[in-house]
């Protein structure tokens, strides 16, 4: 084999590398886009719980009417 044709397989091989690289890549930054979407989600969702939980102890802790007596009294 002459030195070319080395020379130019070997440019063949980093071609075809470069190439699965590049799609591997892609593949992973979707990967990652979907992730951190479910991540924002859910970060929201509990940030909404958070809230709702917040308030359903602030109604429940707060001062509340007296109770009406019994209706045997």
């Amino acid at each position: 084999m002459s030195d070319d044709e080395t020379l130019n397989e070997r440019i063949d091989r980093l071609e075809i590398r470069i190439a699965y690289q590049d799609e591997i890549i892609e593949d992973l930054n979707k990967t990652v886009l979907a992730q951190w979407k479910q991540i924002d989600l859910l970060t929201r969702r509990i940030a909404a719980l958070t809230d709702r939980i917040q308030e359903a102890e602030h109604k429940a802790g707060g001062p509340s009417a007296p109770e009406p007596p019994p209706p045997h009294y």
